[in-house]
């Protein structure tokens, strides 16, 4: 049950990495942090539990921000944005939700 409630946040570090290249952290920076993040997943500590979890749901936060650019984007150019609000939203409240599991037991 320990590995099972940690793959969405597994996941949701993955996304977040790619997030944070795609906002123009370097790449020798962002692969370090995710690869820590995805290692510290995996150790009961309830501190390094609770700081992953407070970092996904900042993650959250982060995808709706994203959303709200690139929608804003996409609306002053005139071009479709719901498809891309869905599944940005989507994206975030997977995040929000694997946070929330993180924290929801600790086993």
């Amino acid at each position: 049950m320990f590995v099972l409630r940690r793959l969405p946040a597994c996941l949701a570090l993955l996304m977040l990495g790619a997030l944070s290249l795609r906002l123009d952290l370097p790449f020798p920076l962002a692969l370090p942090l995710t690869l820590a993040a995805l290692v510290l997943l995996f150790i009961a500590k309830a501190a390094i539990q609770a700081a992953l979890s407070a970092g996904l749901w900042l993650g959250a936060v982060a995808w709706l921000g994203t959303a709200w650019m690139r929608v804003d984007e996409r609306l002053a150019h005139g071009a479709p944005w719901l498809r891309l609000a869905i599944i940005l939203g989507a994206v975030a409240l997977f995040t929000a939700w694997s946070a929330w599991l993180l924290r929801s037991r600790n086993d």
